[in-house]
């Protein structure tokens, strides 16, 4: 029987997946596909202080082996969500919760972990630092080592919960972000977030989506991905949640090698509801195949 937990910053996980943040929604629609505690944890949408509308439509590209969404943070404000849909959540699932934040300053950050770190349901607060800073010329903070240990300090002074930063690939050096993360006191990081990309309509001879912009998901990121964490993970002593790409269990098995402990899956649930719950299940199997008895074993092995 081969053991498929994981733990994360001292929370024991089942297994390592986790559907990552804006691709599952806040989880309770997927509740009448399938048991939802088969999960190793659960990202639920990422979450600003003010309800967001998003960007204006059409907010989805299709591409080569994968997708470009330009949605724009769309969600219904911290207090819906803690009075709400983490409410409804609560009644069909049953583990930690990775609260995804999102802010335009320091500031909002701080004031959508403070309170969502106050809910005994949600075990790591996951910070995104792909969105613009208001009062920085909208640079985002993801691509800017200094606004990332910022970020990272004003979050950690008002949570006991374990800080997560998911940085973005849009970077010269995403080690350079993620040292900066670790010293400023981040518990563990995500990555990647979306790659900068667009499509253009040979009709109209104009961009697809509305916001010119817009970031690219799905297999066509993964090797991509897959060499961030690997060098993430030489670069930190912190632990990583790997995600871009992830398909399938393999896909699992190659991120952890590289470096992640745990593994969020995105884009492909948008195809696949059951993506999730495929992986989990064809996990021992590959585990299996590969002579994989203990699955934490195997985190950065390809370092080895």
């Amino acid at each position: 029987m081969v053991d498929t937990s994981v733990t994360l910053s001292g929370l024991r996980l089942d297994n390592p997946v986790i559907p990552a943040s804006g691709a599952f929604g806040f989880g309770a629609e997927f509740a009448k596909l399938y048991d939802l505690n088969i999960l190793g944890a659960l990202a639920f949408k990422g979450t600003t202080v003010e309800p967001r509308f998003g960007n204006p439509t059409p907010r989805i590209a299709e591409a080569p082996m994968g997708m470009i969404n330009s949605v724009g943070l769309q969600n219904p404000g911290l207090e819906a969500v803690i009075n709400e849909e983490l409410p409804k959540l609560s009644e069909v699932f049953h583990k930690p919760l990775v609260a995804n934040i999102s802010g335009f300053s320091a500031e909002e950050y701080a004031a959508c972990a403070k309170a969502l770190g106050k809910l005994p349901q949600v075990g790591i607060i996951e910070v995104n630092i792909s969105c613009p800073n208001v009062h920085g010329g909208g640079m985002s903070f993801g691509v800017d080592s200094k606004l990332a240990a910022t970020v990272t300090r004003e979050v950690k002074a008002v949570t006991t919960k374990p800080v997560y930063i998911k940085l973005s690939p849009n970077v010269t050096d995403i080690t350079e972000i993620a040292t900066a993360c670790e010293e400023a006191g981040a518990d563990g990081l995500s990555l990647i977030n979306t790659l900068s990309a667009m499509r253009i309509d040979l009709k109209t001879r104009k961009p697809v989506l509305a916001n010119t912009f817009g970031g690219l998901s799905g297999p066509a990121i993964f090797p991509v991905a897959l060499r961030m964490v690997y060098q993430v993970y030489e670069a930190v002593s912190i632990p990583i949640i790997g995600m871009g790409g992830v398909s399938s269990a393999e896909d699992v098995i190659e991120m952890m090698l590289a470096g992640a402990s745990a593994v969020q899956i995105g884009a492909a649930n948008l195809r696949n509801p059951f993506a999730c719950a495929d992986i989990i299940r064809e996990l021992p199997r590959a585990m299996e195949k590969y002579g994989i008895n203990r699955l934490e074993d195997i985190i950065g092995g390809a370092h080895r």
